[in-house]
């Protein structure tokens, strides 16, 4: 048996014989033998060995991407232990000792990276598309995981033909939406092609033949046309001894296809279908000045149209491309795309990060998976060292990825819990949580969840917000929610504890003023306001008979000056007094000028006439009954207010560590044109990642429309932002704040 499987996968161990050392080889031959035992009698749809698919990832690991020993042997292995963690989930300890020690520490890390990738299960579903594929790198803490997933799924593609048809359109969208755009960002153009052009032909059959058909019939002219159109050019740089050879490149069958859509084009109206790359060989110090003599030699027979050049020789791509490009008129409305670049600029951009193995040196701490992803890309270059020793494997910065039970991808912040969650999914749906179940095992509200948990929320009619919430409540939304639900509902006990207060004075036929008595009784029972009086009656915290005999002791004379204390403290509660204290306590106001995290006594809210937010110049206004109003210093009421009651005006700020998610509106002027909407609604919450409240958009007649737009922001510099980003859409001509 051992005999026929290395007859079988021949032509692996002979690429691993001419280009590795015999240690290799023999450890490659123990792989495949390995794999054997474990995979017997496991097939793929058309019949063959499972085991074929495991070879021919570890070929285009080692031929194609270029990776060394531990990769081929981890690629070579990675299905025993994903089909050994499905169907024998208890062997899986066993089998990872068994793997550890006969393949190393580093090739096991490999394996259990790869199945936790597989292990996600993808949605279909544009809008997530991007934390789906932040959470797929999230995974791959050793950056040759990525690497080996890329390739594993350019082999499926390539066989998709066995698959049935509901998981070939599935795994199309995937390998688009997914695993392209992460080889793209690798810097893999030519994996990223083949991935594009394989979706493309099993998700648009009709588009793609279509496109090959014209390619094919098209491509005997093309030819000609190149011939005639490089005569003039190859003679300039023949007679200047420059070293250089011409590739002719078509463009990909899913490059076209985008462009004939996005630009609602036919296949004609596409002109720059192939392009010329002319690849210089010479020294690294020469490769800037010969580059830009051929572009003069180029630009001296041809025609460039400005509008087309782009210079990535002298500011390479963040992920490393180099080369200069030009596209020049050739007569008769053809127009020609030319790159030009050296033979290490073209290797790097055939093979990507792995085209070079030099380790330059990175260890920048916790990154985002865009940074991660950038990161690697500028790491792997032409080194003979252990790429995971040699990198910061930490490809994510504080954040986790969750799931619903229907496969929704939530991203939350690291330390986030099933109370988070739940407020991440909607508020109703927080505030009526009391605990959860976590990959189907029951959990409290207070559980952390990690990478990749399935979250269920449960919920009871009953059940509101506590103040103890807050104490491991991390995401901004759900404390939010909290601060506001207990401020609301304080306002409520006070307003029952004051009408309840009032009705009892009138019982008790005691005809004292309500606010004179209020503030008697706040200075007997040591409490600063009259609203944390009222809830303590709403509450309970104090009974009435006690109340009655103070108030009655009061009023008979036996504390006069106490009595003309509580009045004259009662006066400067109507102007001062509130004042004076908000101004000694600047971060006890409403969502986020307050409330600290005791919580106890809220006494601001924002005024709805303006709506303020953090980073806006604000002021307070002192209100018998309702506590501090706070308005912006632009409200439309500021001067009416300052000018009627100048006493009850306070000065205000924002505590510097504020939070809260405040609502803002926009209002836009744009052109009436088809999309805008889309447009609108991709910057704000794709780019600047706000959630939207509100949106609408009304034509007014004169080829132009009207919006508005409510947001949630966390400050007035996120709004200037918007605004700013707003401005930049086609179309659209104004955009500013208003006021709700």
């Amino acid at each position: 048996m051992i005999m026929d499987v290395l007859t079988r996968y021949e032509s692996l161990r002979r690429f691993v014989r001419e280009s590795f050392s015999p240690t290799t080889q023999e450890l490659i031959d123990k792989a495949l033998t390995f794999t054997a035992n474990y995979m017997q009698g496991t097939m793929r749809y058309d019949g063959t060995p499972m085991m074929d698919h495991d070879v021919a990832v570890a070929e285009i690991v080692a031929k194609e991407i270029g990776l060394g020993r531990n990769s081929t042997t981890a690629a070579v292995l990675h299905d025993v232990m994903r089909i050994a963690s499905n169907e024998h989930p208890e062997s899986v300890e066993e089998l990872s000792a068994t793997i550890r020690r006969e393949f190393g520490d580093e090739v096991l890390g490999i394996i259990v990276g790869l199945c936790n990738i597989s292990n996600i299960k993808l949605k279909v579903s544009k809008e997530q598309a991007s934390d789906f594929r932040d959470m797929i790198v999230s995974y791959s803490e050793d950056p040759r995981v990525i690497l080996i997933k890329l390739a594993d799924r350019l082999e499926v593609m390539r066989s998709l033909q066995m698959f049935p048809p509901e998981k070939r359109r599935k795994k199309s969208w995937e390998s688009m939406n997914l695993y392209a755009q992460i080889a793209h960002k690798l810097g893999l153009y030519n994996l990223k092609s083949e991935l594009e052009d394989l979706a493309l032909k099993w998700l648009e059959p009709k588009d793609y033949e279509y496109i090959s058909r014209r390619l094919e019939e098209t491509e005997s002219e093309r030819q000609t046309f190149i011939a005639r159109f490089l005569e003039p050019i190859v003679e300039k740089i023949d007679k200047q001894g420059i070293k250089y050879h011409i590739k002719s490149r078509t463009k990909s069958v899913y490059s076209i296809w985008n462009k004939m859509r996005k630009q609602n084009v036919p296949f004609e109206g596409v002109y720059d279908i192939f392009a010329l790359r002319v690849i210089i060989d010479c020294p690294p110090e020469d490769e800037k000045r010969l580059c830009w003599t051929i572009y003069s030699i180029v630009s001296d027979c041809y025609t460039p149209n400005p509008n087309r050049m782009r210079d990535w020789v002298t500011i390479p791509k963040k992920n490393g491309y180099e080369s200069l490009h030009t596209t020049v008129s050739a007569g008769e409305g053809r127009w020609v795309e030319i790159q030009i670049r050296t033979e290490r600029m073209d290797a790097v951009a055939e093979r990507g990060i792995a085209a070079h193995w030099r380790y330059k040196g990175v260890n920048q701490g916790a990154q985002t998976s865009e940074q991660w992803l950038g990161r690697l890309r500028e790491a792997l270059e032409e080194t003979t060292h252990s790429l995971s020793q040699r990198f910061d494997t930490k490809p994510s910065s504080g954040e986790i990825f969750v799931f619903t039970p229907n496969g929704d991808i939530r991203k939350l912040p690291e330390g986030a819990t099933v109370l988070d969650f739940a407020f991440d999914i909607h508020t109703n749906l927080g505030s009526t949580c009391m605990g959860g179940k976590v990959n189907n095992r029951a959990v409290p509200i207070r559980e952390v969840l990690h990478n990749g948990d399935i979250v269920e929320v449960m919920t009871q009619k009953n059940q509101t917000p506590k103040a103890d919430w807050l104490t491991f409540c991390v995401t901004t939304k759900a404390r939010s929610r909290i601060k506001s639900f207990l401020r609301e509902e304080q306002m409520k006990f006070a307003r029952q504890g004051r009408e309840e207060l009032e009705r009892k004075m009138k019982n008790w036929k005691i005809n004292a003023p309500i606010d004179e008595a209020v503030a008697y009784l706040c200075r007997h029972f040591k409490v600063r306001t009259g609203r944390e009086l009222y809830s303590m009656i709403a509450l309970q915290k104090v009974d009435f008979l006690s109340i009655k005999d103070i108030l009655q002791r009061w009023l008979s004379g036996e504390e006069e000056d106490q009595r003309r204390a509580a009045a004259a403290e009662a006066e400067r509660q109507k102007a001062e007094s509130k004042l004076s204290e908000a101004a000694s306590q600047p971060s006890r106001s409403s969502d986020a000028l307050v409330i600290d995290e005791k919580i106890n006594n809220i006494e601001y809210k924002l005024a709805k006439c303006c709506n303020p937010i953090k980073g806006d110049d604000i002021f307070g206004f002192v209100t018998i009954s309702s506590g501090i109003t706070i308005h912006r210093t632009d409200c439309p009421n500021a001067a009416r207010l300052h000018e009627n009651y100048p006493y009850r005006i306070m000065e205000a700020r924002w505590r510097s560590n504020a939070d809260g998610a405040f609502r803002v509106t926009i209002a836009v002027v744009a052109s009436d044109t088809a999309g805008l909407a889309n447009q609108v609604t991709e910057v704000i919450t794709r780019e600047l990642k706000l959630n939207i409240r509100v949106l609408h958009f009304a034509s007014r007649g004169d080829a132009t429309v009207r919006g508005t737009i409510s947001v949630e922001v966390p400050s007035a510099a996120v709004v200037d932002l918007l605004i700013h980003s707003l401005t930049k859409i086609k179309g659209v001509q104004r955009a500013y704040r208003v006021n709700n």
